[in-house]
């Protein structure tokens, strides 16, 4: 068992690990629930030496002193997908963003469009075969890591080994740093879902068959339909992402994925969002398997499933169906995601139901509530989703299919279920731009 020999000798401090990082590197940090902490807070004292590094990633959570205004010069984000927690740097102009579907967020490293020089990962420990697990972060972080020059990992005691193609052998690593520390959790809801929140799960919840094929987006939302399935028999999963409620599903015998027309009887997603229960639940679980995200995100692979539902949310959409998730106004928010892999995907798919929900108002600082059915989507917004990709819209107050509709047909759905304040002010606006 060479393997063994070999890997303890790459054993490093952090600190001694990041010297490998040099001024002007373009450098690829995993995310999600997997930041690297030791390796990070190791970069951040090393910083002052540096000049010009570039960390490539897409959602983090936790801390990121590494985007605090004393790293300008040393240490410069790029992100695919902004997070909260780097999402001042961005306004600010100290951070960059790239807008990429998340399918081709990983080939951006694979194709050298972005060639990596060093790969900040977070593994499980090896398996008897010199084998580590990329653990609960595998899909978009397996194909960066692989085409970088230098592979630097934290192998922590307690990141779960997840099943599927999410291996990598200690003799691709460049150095090794031993941690034991819990991962980041995040709950999708945090003190239960609001009224409206329900409300939409519902509806949505009537939209899926038995035997459907599920994507869940990030958010309340798609977390809180997860309750309003129980009465569903034979449900599956092929997501971007799952969370904690996927487990009562699957204890329940509602979620068996035994009649998945791709991959039968296994849950498909890149990475899990989640709480300590389900890092334990995941750990070594036959019915799992992580997949590297150019994959599980490919349209034409989602197509593959028959009666797949895709579900995501949206920060407005307009009376046409065009749908706005990543910005406020010209104020770039968040990201495309996964958002039109899955909706395209899902459109493709045979008895496909592709959905955008979203709460129909908004309440600003100052109090005062906005509708999020708008005539125009604000100056400077972002299409997400197109016009013609969109198919259902879910609010509270019930479901608009706009699919094979004109835009006065359209118009006159997505004003129904408006909330009830807005619609004769939609009407008027509607009028004026002569959709109805």
């Amino acid at each position: 068992m060479r393997w063994i020999e070999q890997y303890h000798r790459k054993i490093v401090s952090a600190d001694e690990a990041v010297k490998a990082i040099q001024s002007h590197d373009r450098l690829f940090l995993t995310g999600n629930c997997s930041l690297p902490k030791e390796l990070l807070a190791a970069l951040v004292r090393r910083a002052p030496e540096l000049t010009a590094v570039e960390i490539c990633q897409a959602l983090t959570i936790g801390p990121a002193d590494y985007v605090a205004p004393e790293m300008e010069g040393h240490l410069r984000v790029n992100t695919m997908f902004i997070s909260h927690n780097i999402r001042k740097a961005v306004h600010e102009g100290r951070a960059d963003f790239t807008p990429v579907l998340l399918s081709e967020f990983p080939l951006l490293f694979k194709n050298k469009v972005l060639p990596l020089d060093v790969a900040l990962v977070h593994l499980s420990p090896p398996d008897e075969h010199g084998f580590c697990s990329f653990g609960i972060e595998n899909g978009l972080t397996k194909s960066p890591a692989e085409s970088a020059r230098i592979i630097i990992a934290e192998i922590n005691e307690q990141m779960p080994r997840m099943l599927g193609d999410s291996f990598i052998h200690v003799n691709r690593l460049s150095y090794v740093v031993p941690v034991n520390y819990p991962l980041a959790e995040m709950k999708m809801t945090e003190d239960g879902a609001s009224e409206e929140i329900e409300n939409i799960a519902r509806y949505i919840a009537s939209l899926i068959p038995n035997g459907a094929t599920m994507q869940m987006g990030i958010g309340a939302i798609p977390d809180t339909v997860l309750k309003y399935v129980m009465d569903k028999r034979d449900l599956g999963v092929h997501t971007e992402l799952f969370s904690d409620g996927v487990i009562e599903l699957v204890e329940a015998g509602v979620l068996t994925s035994s009649r998945k027309s791709l991959h039968p009887g296994k849950i498909i997603a890149g990475f899990v969002l989640g709480t300590q229960r389900l890092y334990e639940w995941v750990d070594d679980n036959p019915m799992i398997e992580l997949h590297p995200t150019e994959y599980v995100n490919d349209p034409f692979v989602i197509a593959q499933n028959e009666r797949m539902v895709a579900i995501n949310s949206a920060i407005e959409v307009d009376l046409t169906g065009q749908v706005c998730a990543d910005s406020i106004g010209s104020r770039l928010y968040s990201g495309v995601g996964g958002q039109l892999d899955f909706i395209y995907g899902a459109s493709r798919a045979k008895e496909g139901v592709p959905i955008i929900a979203l709460p129909s108002t908004a309440t600003l600082r100052n109090g005062e509530k906005i509708s999020r059915i708008v005539s125009l989507l604000k100056h400077g917004a972002g299409v997400v989703t197109t016009r013609n990709h969109v198919h259902y819209v879910v609010t509270e107050y019930g479901i608009a299919n706009l699919y094979g509709k004109s835009i006065r047909a359209r118009a006159r759905e997505l004003i129904n279920i408006a909330h009830p304040d807005f619609r004769d002010e939609l009407v008027y606006q509607a009028n004026e731009l002569n959709y109805i």
